[in-house]
C-alpha cells in the first residue's frame, strides 16, 4: 500500500482531483449516483466520455500509440479511485476495456486503424454477443451457426443476456464456425454490425425492472469475413484473452466509495455498523491484492482475474445487502424529507447484483479454475 504514497503519484492525484472538481458536470453525477448497474445508461456515459476524450484520459488502460494517456498501471488504479469518490459514472466497458485490447492484440492494421479511433470518440457503442440460451457457463456449446458464402458468413441463431444491444451499434460475437474436433476448436470471433438485415433486439426486463439485457436473434446475417478477429475457428484463444480483461476490473476504488457513503450516516444500528466496518477492512484486504496483482507479484495473471472477480462481486453483493437495511432502519427519507441517492437505488441496485456473481464467468468456475491451476 506504500506505492500510493509516492509524492509524484500525489501531484497526479492531486490534478486528477483537481480536474474532476473543474469538468465534472453535477447533472452527470447525480445521474451516476441513482444508477442502478455498473452499466450506465449511454446518454450518461457517453458525454463523460466525451469530456474526457477532450482531455486524453477516456482510455486509460490504452497504451499512448493508440491515444490513449500511456499511465503506468497504479496510476490508472488512482485516476479509478479518484473518479469513483467524485462519483463520475462508469464508462461503458464492452468497447474500451474488452474488445480494444482484443483489436490491438489480434486485429490487422486496417481493423485496429478503423475501430480503435472509434471506440476512444464513442462513436461506435458495442455489445458483447457471447452467451445463448444453451451456452452460459459453458460457453463452448454456443451454436450461434455462421456459414461461409463466398466473402461473407451467413448467421443463424440468437444470443442471450446482450448486455444494452439496444443502445449498440456494434457487437462482437463468438460463432460456431465448425463442429470437429472439440466445441472450443470451431468457434471463431466476429465484430459485426447490429444495422445488419435479420438482426432483431428483443428486450429482457431484470428483477429490478430495468431494461438491461436483451435476447438477440439472427436471420440470415451477412457479416463480411473480413470482419473475424484472428483465424477461423481460433476465436476461444480471442475470447480468453478478453475475458482475462473484464474479469480483472478494479473493484475496490467504486465499493470504498460505496461504503464510505453508508458510514457516513449517523444513528446506524450497533450491528449493522459493525458489519459495515468488517466489510472496510476486507475492501482494505481486496485493494492490497489488486496492487498486488497489478505489480505481477506471484504471476498468474489469469488467476488473479478470477480471484477479484469473485472477492469484488461478493462483497458488492454484502454491501447492497447492507444498503437495503440501512434504507429500512432509515425509513427512506433523511429527516428534511429528502431520500438519499444510494438508499433511493438500494433494492433496484440489490436486485441488478445478483448478476454480478454470474456473468463473465460464475463464481463457481472461477473457483475451480482457481482450484485446477492451485492444487492441480
Amino acid at each position: 500500500m506504500d506505492m500510493l504514497n509516492d509524492p509524484a503519484l500525489t501531484a497526479f492525484r492531486d490534478e486528477v482531483r483537481a480536474f474532476l472538481t473543474a469538468h465534472l458536470p453535477d447533472h452527470i453525477r447525480e445521474a451516476a449516483t441513482r444508477a442502478t448497474s455498473v452499466f450506465i445508461d449511454p446518454a450518461v456515459s457517453l458525454p463523460w466520455q466525451h469530456i474526457l476524450h477532450e482531455r486524453g484520459w477516456a482510455a486509460p488502460d490504452w497504451p499512448a500509440e493508440y491515444g490513449g494517456p500511456g499511465w503506468s498501471e497504479i496510476q490508472r488504479y488512482i485516476f479509478a479511485a479518484e473518479c469513483a469518490h467524485a462519483g463520475a459514472p462508469n464508462l461503458a466497458p464492452m468497447g474500451l476495456k474488452m474488445v480494444a485490447p482484443v483489436i490491438m492484440h489480434y486485429g490487422s492494421a486496417e481493423q485496429r486503424a478503423h475501430y480503435l479511433p472509434r471506440i476512444l470518440s464513442g462513436a461506435d457503442y458495442w455489445c458483447q454477443g457471447f452467451s445463448e440460451p444453451g451456452a452460459g457457463s459453458d460457453l463452448a456449446a454456443l451454436q450461434l451457426r455462421a456459414v461461409p458464402d463466398g466473402p461473407d458468413y451467413i448467421l443463424n441463431g440468437s444470443k442471450i443476456w446482450t448486455t444494452h444491444a439496444h443502445f449498440a451499434n456494434r457487437m462482437f460475437a463468438l460463432v460456431r464456425t465448425s463442429n470437429d474436433g472439440k466445441p472450443q476448436a470451431g468457434i471463431s470471433f466476429l465484430l459485426l454490425d447490429m444495422g445488419l438485415p435479420g438482426i432483431t433486439v428483443e428486450p429482457i426486463r431484470t428483477l429490478a425492472g430495468d431494461h438491461e439485457f436483451n435476447q438477440v436473434f439472427f436471420d440470415d446475417v451477412r457479416v463480411p469475413q473480413a470482419n473475424r478477429l484472428g483465424g477461423e475457428n481460433e476465436g476461444w484463444s480471442v475470447a480468453k484473452h478478453l475475458l482475462t480483461f473484464e474479469r480483472g476490473g478494479k473493484y475496490a476504488p467504486g465499493l470504498i466509495g460505496r461504503l464510505g457513503r453508508l458510514r457516513a450516516r449517523g444513528n446506524l444500528d450497533p450491528m449493522l455498523r459493525a458489519q459495515l466496518d468488517r466489510e472496510a477492512v476486507t475492501l482494505t484486504a481486496l485493494q492490497a491484492l489488486e496492487l498486488k496483482a497489478m505489480r505481477g507479484v506471484g504471476g498468474g495473471a489469469a488467476l488473479y482475474a478470477s480471484a477479484l472477480k469473485i472477492l469484488g462481486t461478493e462483497t458488492a453483493q454484502r454491501i447492497d445487502t447492507m444498503a437495503c437495511e440501512i434504507a429500512g432502519h432509515a425509513g427512506w427519507a433523511d429527516a428534511d424529507g429528502q431520500t438519499p441517492a444510494e438508499l433511493a437505488v438500494a433494492v433496484p441496485r440489490y436486485l441488478n447484483d445478483r448478476a454480478a456473481t454470474i456473468y463473465a464467468g460464475s463464481n463457481e468456475i472461477q473457483r475451480d479454475l482457481i482450484a485446477r491451476a492451485m492444487l492441480g
